[in-house]
């Protein structure tokens, strides 16, 4: 059985790519879950379902709500 393990050193040489890609998907979360609490109706789904998109469906669910949910509303 092959696995893969990273050691800590190259964790370390890896940190400076995924920081930014991190802290760009932690602010994506936070802008579209404030984005949805705020909005009042919407075009395919409910604020619940939308949350637990955004919250589960890493980069994908934010840029799907951005997409889909954008129009009158704002």
């Amino acid at each position: 059985m092959n696995t893969t393990t990273i050691s800590m050193e190259q964790f370390i040489e890896l940190l400076p790519i995924i920081t930014p890609i991190l802290l760009i998907q932690l602010g994506l979360i936070i802008f579209c879950l404030r984005k949805v609490l705020k909005q009042t109706t919407f075009k395919f789904l409910n604020k619940p379902v939308w949350m637990m998109i955004i919250l589960f469906v890493q980069l994908f669910g934010p840029i799907a709500y951005l997409l889909l949910e954008r129009g009158e509303n704002e």
